[in-house]
């Protein structure tokens, strides 16, 4: 079975709501049909598990036309709805799998809020579909990372550098001793820009590296494209001897990550921006979880999940939960994604984060708490490392940055202020 579990809010008996959503989503409509015999329902019906009440509301969070022609008007339920629906309804094909769990039901008139909070299957079933290529094994074994988590930035300006100065900039990173670099998720194809010339003018100076040095850092190139285009991208990397594509997963689409997957042995960065019009309702769109498992199933590498303490919206918990839920084995053997931190961080953050995750198994962007470090770059990338020393160690950042100056220079500019 396929469990997803959905939080509804509805003015109505939510035993019907229920069992109308699991009808809706399998082998039912909202009345019986010819042709739809019991023993069709038996194989192919969805089965409503539980529907308990976790609260009320005095107002729709959505408008229902439905709901306002019958007059209902007055308070209404909150639902944690939980539905197995059966495997040979879907087989191995993630977009119907979507459809089956979300698909029409945001539409339903008796719902003025549904989100889905969990998408739960079997190892057996997550099996049948796209593993990571790389996954946090081949990821650490590329950057030849072990041990602690890995430090890397973004190419500031996201924009309006031409290859050869993104070249230059990707040198000096390498040079600072970065684990990863990667584009922005606005860098495209752009005319002063072109995806192709980026990779061939970056991966020239990542080699050169590699060659003076050992260390082969992983270079990111977001590759976001009509799926043709992105596999020839990827083609091109390949040949130049990169590491990794980074896509947007939401723009792009489940189907499209598939075929990038099947096609490519890169280790695909997934960027999930987009993701807070799905999520930050709390009675409409995606949780976290839900929307992971689909794109894990689709086979990517890494996975965004934002910061703690950053710029974005996200509590704490929920970037915690988003986290752990990468490092979650789905199936038998190594499924998890690396999770990457973003979005405000610096060292001043890391230690929290790791305090949360409970593991160094991730990977921690600064941008502009490396490319803003009033040391430069390299003094950006060695106050993370004493950062990570400090937890280690035991001790306080402020008790490690007096022997330090670099964590002590990031505290000073990066830290609150007054």
């Amino acid at each position: 079975m396929i469990r997803a579990t959905y939080l509804v809010e509805t003015p109505c008996p939510i035993e019907g709501v229920a069992a109308m959503m699991a009808g809706e989503q399998s082998a039912g409509t909202f009345m019986r049909v010819e042709g739809e015999t019991d023993e069709l329902r038996a194989r192919f019906g969805a089965t409503v598990v539980s529907a308990e009440e976790i609260g009320r509301s005095e107002s729709p969070s959505l408008r229902s036309a439905w709901a306002e022609r019958k007059g209902l008007t007055g308070p209404r339920g909150i639902f944690r709805v939980v539905i197995d629906y059966p495997e040979d309804n879907v087989g191995v094909n993630l977009p119907t799998l979507a459809s089956v769990v979300a698909g029409n039901l945001y539409d339903l008139g008796e719902v003025t809020g549904l989100k889905l909070l969990n998408v739960a299957v079997t190892p057996a079933y997550r099996a049948r579909y796209d593993l990571p290529a790389m996954g946090i094994p081949g990821t650490r074994a590329s950057a030849g990372v072990q041990g602690r988590p890995m430090f890397g930035t973004i190419i500031k300006p996201n924009i309006g550098l031409a290859p050869d100065q993104i070249a230059d900039l990707v040198e000096r990173l390498c040079e600072a001793g970065t684990d990863f670099v990667k584009d922005d998720e606005i860098a495209g194809t752009h005319l002063h820009a072109p995806v192709d010339a980026r990779i061939r003018a970056v991966m020239d100076r990542v080699r050169r590296h590699r060659d003076r040095t050992g260390k082969l850092v992983m270079v990111a190139f977001n590759i976001t494209d009509e799926t043709d285009a992105m596999r020839r991208h990827a083609d091109l990397l390949a040949a130049e001897e990169g590491t990794c594509a980074m896509v947007s997963l939401n723009w792009v689409g489940l189907s499209a990550v598939q075929t990038l997957r099947r096609h490519t042995p890169l280790a695909i960065h997934g960027h999930r921006n987009g993701f807070g019009g799905m999520g930050r309702h709390p009675l409409l769109g995606m949780g976290v979880r839900a929307y992971q498992v689909l794109y894990r199933l689709a086979g990517i590498d890494h996975m965004h999940v934002h910061g703690m303490g950053g710029k974005f919206s996200d509590l704490d918990e929920d970037v915690t939960q988003a986290a752990l839920h990468c490092l979650e084995p789905m199936a038998e053997g190594d499924d998890r994604v690396m999770p990457i931190f973003s979005s405000g961080q610096w060292a001043g953050t890391l230690p929290h984060t790791l305090a949360q995750v409970g593991s160094d198994d991730l990977m921690f962007l600064s941008g502009g708490g490396i490319m803003a470090h009033p040391g430069g770059p390299a003094a950006g990338l060695v106050s993370l490392r004493q950062a990570h020393e400090a937890v280690v160690a035991g001790v306080s950042l402020e008790d490690h940055a007096r022997v330090h100056p670099e964590l002590a220079q990031a505290l000073a500019t990066f830290g609150p202020k007054g």
